[in-house]
């Protein structure tokens, strides 16, 4: 996926880190990238990019005004990682849905601490890699034991998100997922979404009928679609446009909640929809993935100009 020649260097022990640092963000250890090209900020809790922005540009990815950053609780905004399932779990298809043990949407690696296992620094690019072993700490939640691996990699061209899955159990593995993107606009219905055209989706508004999308993608209010599609994708809003590559994915989900239900959602002012909206990389509906014992599976997305 890189658009590089430029390689990250050896990793180095903290503390000799020239662009990293951690940081306290609310009551969350997170790791802060202030390098000469551009800035970045996630958290430890859910492996959660919350800031990216070349210098002397506006950030590139949606946060709520009033987002917590606390122990256990999802931030709402940025880039969240939906895993090992994505949606409702009743939504899901059953070999994914027999291994959930909850109603909690969305799985739990967005609230989980993961552990950090890499940076990589050089005058041109960081790659941060983080880990999340689903393993028996999570058994209320969920059957199964993978290993979930997330690298980031920044550059003055864009932020790059890969998730790799491995299934570390004895039996075949089967899971949903998404990079749940939250991208900004200044104004909805000015914004609208290029590559989707003469796709097939899931209208979860409208009993989850099927519907043909015809040309790109506007917004008028409340919008919940899962395409089947993975192709590369254009978001053009009166500020700009935002390129988005997928990998390893054959789902898109583009949503916003809309006037009512942005008034009923936690951590989401009520006037900031029309500000906002998601564009999701997933492995989603009958786009899940099902991993035999050892095989891996990269779900990622490339954010650039």
């Amino acid at each position: 996926m890189s658009e590089s020649s430029h390689r990250p260097s050896r990793p180095l022990a903290p503390g000799q880190w020239a662009f990293t640092r951690w940081i306290t963000l609310g009551r969350l250890e997170a790791l802060e990238i202030r390098h000469p090209l551009f800035n970045a900020t996630l958290t430890l809790q859910g492996a959660h990019l919350v800031q990216f922005q070349p210098t002397d540009e506006a950030q590139w990815l949606w946060l709520s005004p009033a987002a917590r950053f606390e122990p256990g609780v999802a931030i709402r905004g940025g880039i969240p990682l939906c895993w090992p399932w994505f949606g409702v779990p009743e939504r899901n298809p059953p070999e994914v849905r027999k291994r959930i043990h909850t109603e909690q949407p969305h799985g739990f690696a967005r609230t989980a601490l993961w552990r950090l296992e890499d940076v990589r620094e050089n005058a041109h690019e960081v790659e941060i890699s983080l880990a999340l072993d689903g393993n028996d700490d999570f058994a209320d939640l969920w059957s199964g034991h993978a290993l979930a691996l997330i690298t980031f990699h920044f550059s003055v061209r864009g932020c790059r998100l890969a998730l790799t899955t491995t299934n570390l159990g004895a039996e075949p593995l089967a899971l949903s997922q998404a990079l749940h993107t939250y991208l900004p606009t200044p104004d909805l219905i000015r914004t609208r979404v290029l590559g989707l055209g003469y796709s097939s989706y899931i209208d979860t508004l409208d009993n989850w009928a099927y519907t043909f999308q015809e040309g790109p993608v506007y917004f008028s209010g409340e919008t919940d679609r899962i395409y089947e599609s993975g192709e590369p994708l254009t978001v053009v809003t009166p500020a700009g446009s935002r390129k988005l590559t997928p990998v390893g994915s054959d789902s898109t989900v583009v949503w916003n909640p809309g006037p009512d239900k942005a008034a009923r959602l936690s951590d989401f002012p009520a006037t900031e929809w029309p500000r906002m909206l998601c564009v999701e990389t997933a492995n989603a509906a009958s786009d899940y993935r099902v991993l035999n014992t050892g095989q891996s599976h990269t779900l990622g997305v490339l954010i650039g100009r």
